[in-house]
C-alpha cells in the first residue's frame, strides 16, 4: 500500500509538471503553412509587436460577419475551403491565425491567443469598420475557448462555439485534478451576455459529448443547442449537411436578429 501510494504522488507530480511545462505544445500544433505571403492575407501587429496574418472574404449582402477562430492543427490557408462555405451561405467572413500558425511569427500560448483574437477583432472594427452589432464570433475546439474569452470582454451580436471544451486539461483527465488549467471556459461561460449557440457532435472523440452539454447547461444567456448525431469532432459539417446551415439561420432569426 505504501508503494502504491507512492507511485500514485509521483504519477501527479509528473501529471503537473508536463501539464506547466509542456501543455502548450500540445494544445497548440501548428501544421506546415496552407499558404505563402500574398495580397489575399492580411498582415496584422498584434499587442507583443508579433505579425499574424488573417483572410478575409466581404459579402456585400451579408448582414453579418463570422469572426472565426479556428482549431489548433490547422492555419487559415487551409481552411479557406470552409470559409468560401460560409460565404456561400450569406456571410463575410473574417479568420486569423494564432503565434507561430502559417506565416506569422512567436509561440502559441493561451496568453498570446487573447492577443490574436484582439487584433483581429480591432482590424475587423476599427480598420474595416465592421459594426460590433454586425459581428458573430465563431470558434471551434481551443478556437471556441478564444472566441469564447472575446465574447466575455468586447460586444458581438451572438457566439457560435463548436466542439467546446469545459477547460483544456479536463479533455485529457475529465475531472479537475489539476491545481491549474488553461481556457477556464467553464468559468467564462457565466459571464456570457449576447445569444449563444453550442454546437456539438455526439461521438465526439476529442471532446466528449457530456462536456459540451455541461457547458451549455452553465450559461445564462439566451440560448440553443444543437447536437450533431454521430459526428465527431472534426466532421460535423459533412455529417449534419443541410441542417447545419438552417440550423445557424434559425438560430439567428430567433435570437440575434431580434436583439
Amino acid at each position: 500500500m505504501k508503494v502504491l501510494i507512492i507511485n500514485i504522488v509521483i504519477a501527479y507530480i509528473s501529471l503537473i509538471l508536463v501539464g506547466y511545462f509542456f501543455s502548450d505544445r500540445m494544445i497548440f500544433i501548428p501544421p506546415r503553412s496552407g499558404y505563402t505571403k500574398s495580397p489575399k492575407f492580411i498582415e496584422l501587429v498584434t499587442a507583443d509587436s508579433h505579425r499574424i496574418f488573417a483572410y478575409y472574404l466581404p459579402n456585400k449582402n451579408a448582414k453579418y460577419t463570422l469572426l472565426v477562430s479556428h482549431g489548433n492543427a490547422e492555419d487559415i490557408g487551409y481552411m479557406r475551403p470552409l470559409f468560401q462555405e460560409m460565404h456561400k451561405h450569406g456571410f463575410a467572413v473574417f479568420s486569423y491565425d494564432y503565434h507561430g500558425y502559417g506565416e506569422g511569427t512567436g509561440t502559441p500560448t493561451e496568453r498570446n491567443a487573447y492577443l490574436d483574437v484582439d487584433a483581429a477583432y480591432d482590424h475587423l472594427t476599427k480598420d474595416l469598420n465592421v459594426p460590433p452589432e454586425n459581428i458573430i464570433a465563431y470558434g471551434h475546439s481551443v478556437g471556441a475557448a478564444v472566441t469564447l474569452d472575446l465574447a466575455v470582454r468586447k460586444p458581438v451580436a451572438a457566439v457560435i462555439l463548436q466542439g467546446a471544451f469545459l477547460t483544456a486539461f479536463r479533455v485529457v483527465t475529465k475531472i479537475p485534478i489539476m491545481p491549474f488549467d488553461k481556457f477556464k471556459n467553464i468559468k467564462k461561460i457565466k459571464d456570457l451576455k449576447c445569444p449563444l449557440l453550442m454546437i456539438h457532435g455526439t461521438r465526439d472523440g476529442v471532446v466528449p459529448f457530456w462536456q459540451g452539454k455541461k457547458l451549455y447547461e452553465l450559461a445564462e444567456a439566451p440560448k440553443q443547442f444543437y447536437a450533431v448525431g454521430g459526428a465527431g469532432h472534426n466532421n460535423i459539417m459533412v455529417v449534419s449537411g443541410k441542417e447545419y446551415w438552417r440550423m445557424i439561420s434559425s438560430f439567428i432569426s430567433r435570437y440575434v436578429d431580434k436583439r
